[in-house]
C-alpha cells in the first residue's frame, strides 16, 4: 500500500473522535522485540494486526504526539494513540465535484482526472474521488461491475498523478476495457519529469514488481515473485550541464500496468520522478530543489498524457492527449534556465 494523507473527521483536541469514531490508547513498556503491529493489536484486541496497518499508513497512529508509519518496525515504548474513523458508507456517495471531460458517450466518459484526487473511496479517503465525481455525473448510467466501491473503473492513477483517465458507463463497456487492459492493447503514455537522467537515455525497462519485504508501504523491483512490469522509456530533454544534467523529462510508455510502475522504474535506474514522497531517495542538486520550490510542485512529477485504445462498443478509434497541469508546467519551465 502506497502512504496516505491523515484521515478527514479526526477530532485531534478532545480525548474522542467524532461522529462514530474512536481514540485508543496503548502504553507498551520496555523489553518488547515484537513487530509494532503484533504489539498493538495484543495490546488492542479489537484491532486487527492489517486494521492497525492502515490506519498507521493513513496518519492515525502516533506514538508520543508523533505519527507512526511503520508497522514492521520494533515495538518502542510508550503510549500509543490509535485514532479510528466512523465506518465508510457501503457504497460511495454521489457528489458534485468539478470533472474534465474529453469524450463522454452512452458507454464511456474519459477524463482528465486532477492531481490530488483519489480515484476510489479507501483507507483515509472517504469521499472526494473520481468515484463519487463519476456517480453525481453519470447517475445510474455508472457501470457497477468493478463492484460497488469502484463502479465503471477499469483502471487507475495514484491519487497524486494527473492526467487522462477513463471510465464504463456500462456492464458491456467495461467487459471490453477490462479486456483491452488485460491484453495490453491500450496506448498509455507518460510524462515524468526525473532526477539526473536515465542511462541509456532510453530503453526497456522489464522486471517483476511487487510489495517490498522492508517497507510494505511501498512496491519495489523484485528478483522473483511479483507480477511481471514492462515500461519503454525515452529521454525528450536533460536540464543542466550536458555532460552532467541534474534533471529530465522522460516519456514513458507502459506496456503493463503495475501498481506505482514507472515510478519504481524510474527510481530503479537511479532517476526517481521529482517531488515522490514514496520513491524520491536522495535529494536532487540544489537548483532542482529551488525550481521545485518556485514551482509549488507538491507531488510527484508524473502526467497520464495519453491514452489510446478501440472503443469496446463501436469498435472506433480513440486517442486523447492531454498537456501537464500548471504545477508540473512550471517546474519545466524552471528547470529549462538551469
Amino acid at each position: 500500500m502506497a502512504a496516505r494523507d491523515v484521515p478527514d473527521g479526526f477530532d485531534e483536541d478532545g480525548p474522542e473522535a467524532t461522529s462514530g469514531g474512536a481514540v485508543l490508547e496503548a502504553v507498551l513498556i520496555e523489553g518488547s522485540a515484537a513487530r509494532l503491529d503484533r504489539a498493538l493489536a495484543d495490546a488492542l484486541p479489537e484491532l486487527s494486526r492489517a486494521r492497525l496497518r492502515a490506519l498507521m499508513e493513513a496518519g492515525a497512529v502516533t506514538r508520543n504526539g508523533a505519527a507512526i508509519r511503520d508497522a514492521s518496525g520494533r515495538a518502542a515504548p510508550g503510549t500509543y494513540r490509535v485514532e479510528v474513523p466512523p465506518p465508510a458508507a457501503a457504497i460511495p456517495e454521489p457528489q458534485d465535484l468539478p470533472l474534465d471531460v474529453l469524450f463522454e458517450d452512452a458507454d464511456l466518459i474519459v477524463v482528465n482526472k486532477a492531481a490530488g484526487m483519489a480515484v476510489h473511496p479507501g483507507p483515509g479517503v472517504p469521499d472526494g474521488t473520481l468515484v463519487n465525481a463519476l456517480l453525481h455525473h453519470c447517475g445510474a448510467s455508472l457501470s457497477g461491475i468493478g463492484g460497488v466501491a469502484r463502479p465503471g473503473i477499469a483502471h487507475r492513477l495514484d491519487k497524486e498523478t494527473s492526467g487522462v483517465m477513463v471510465a464504463a458507463k456500462t456492464d458491456a463497456a467495461h467487459q471490453g476495457l477490462a479486456a483491452l487492459f488485460a491484453a495490453h492493447d491500450i496506448e498509455r503514455s507518460y510524462i515524468a519529469l526525473v532526477r539526473g537522467a536515465p542511462r541509456p537515455p532510453a530503453g526497456e525497462i522489464r522486471t517483476r514488481i511487487g510489495r517490498s519485504a522492508h517497507d510494505r508501504m511501498k512496491m519495489a523491483v523484485l528478483k522473483s515473485g511479483g507480477r511481471e512490469a514492462v515500461t519503454h522509456y525515452r529521454t525528450e530533454r536533460t536540464f543542466g550541464p550536458p555532460g552532467a544534467p541534474l534533471a529530465a523529462r522522460v516519456t514513458c510508455r507502459l506496456e503493463t500496468g503495475r501498481t506505482h510502475q514507472i515510478r519504481v522504474h524510474m527510481a530503479s535506474l537511479g532517476s526517481p520522478c521529482l517531488g515522490d514522497p514514496v520513491y524520491g531517495s536522495g535529494a536532487p542538486a540544489a537548483a532542482v530543489r529551488e525550481a521545485l520550490r518556485e514551482s509549488g510542485l507538491a507531488r510527484q512529477a508524473l502526467h497520464a498524457a495519453v491514452l489510446g485504445f478501440v472503443h469496446p462498443v463501436t469498435g472506433k478509434g480513440l486517442r486523447f492527449e492531454s498537456t501537464p497541469p500548471p504545477d508540473m508546467a512550471a517546474l519545466e519551465a524552471r528547470l529549462s534556465d538551469l
